[in-house]
């Protein structure tokens, strides 16, 4: 049993990964548009450059593409891991974490991707809804007042692990949490130098 149980796991991460590879702004900016959003703006392969480049013609499908492969990550390591071994709150929280690591490293795409935010939105809706009001509740207020979506993306990530022990008390689910955080900060590294300066751009809407 342990050794099928590992081999679910196992399975959960890899299909996680390729579907967290799918990255919604580097597909539709190189075979819709002909182009490559990561030459351009910040050279990060995520919604907030992708809007900045091309503006807002074809951001719906860049966020339902990213959105789709976290929640289908999440119910995949839910199913399986709960119908093996009764444990779905953590079958998600690895599909999650995997599928992260996908979006941020896409082996087809020179592990060069996104900084996970859009995708671990989804992803955080599907672990808890109390997790979620929460993190979702810090991003969306500090993006409207700031109108930096790093800013709120950073204090989100914070949050997670947070409100992951609050909520489950476990330690391998902390432990999980913990390294998407990680993760997701340590691809803002260069965003929180900039708000540190003063420098960061802000969010700014246009056709």
């Amino acid at each position: 049993m342990l050794g099928i149980t590992a081999l679910a796991i196992v399975a959960v991460a890899l299909v996680s990964y390729f579907l967290g590879c799918c990255n919604s702004s580097i597909i539709v900016s190189k075979y819709l548009l002909g182009d490559d959003v990561r030459n351009h703006g910040s050279g990060n392969a995520g919604l907030t450059n992708f809007y900045r480049v091309y503006g807002k013609k074809n951001v719906v499908l860049v966020i339902l593409i990213d959105v789709l492969k976290g929640l289908i990550s999440c119910l995949i390591g839910g199913a399986i891991l709960g119908s093996l071994a009764g444990w779905p709150v953590l079958g998600r929280y690895i599909a999650g974490l995997f599928c992260l690591l996908g979006h941020v490293f896409p082996c087809m795409f020179g592990f060069r991707g996104g900084k996970g935010i859009l995708s671990g939105g989804a992803i955080v809706l599907m672990l808890d809804w109390r997790i979620a009001l929460v993190v979702w509740g810090l991003f969306l207020i500090l993006v409207a007042v700031s109108r930096m979506v790093s800013l709120g993306s950073m204090a989100a990530a914070i949050a997670f692990p947070i409100m992951t022990w609050v909520i489950y008390r476990s330690w391998i689910l902390l432990a999980i949490s913990v390294c998407i955080s990680i993760l997701i900060l340590w691809r803002h590294k260069d965003n929180a130098k900039r708000i540190a300066h003063g420098e960061e751009n802000k969010l700014e809407f246009h056709e």
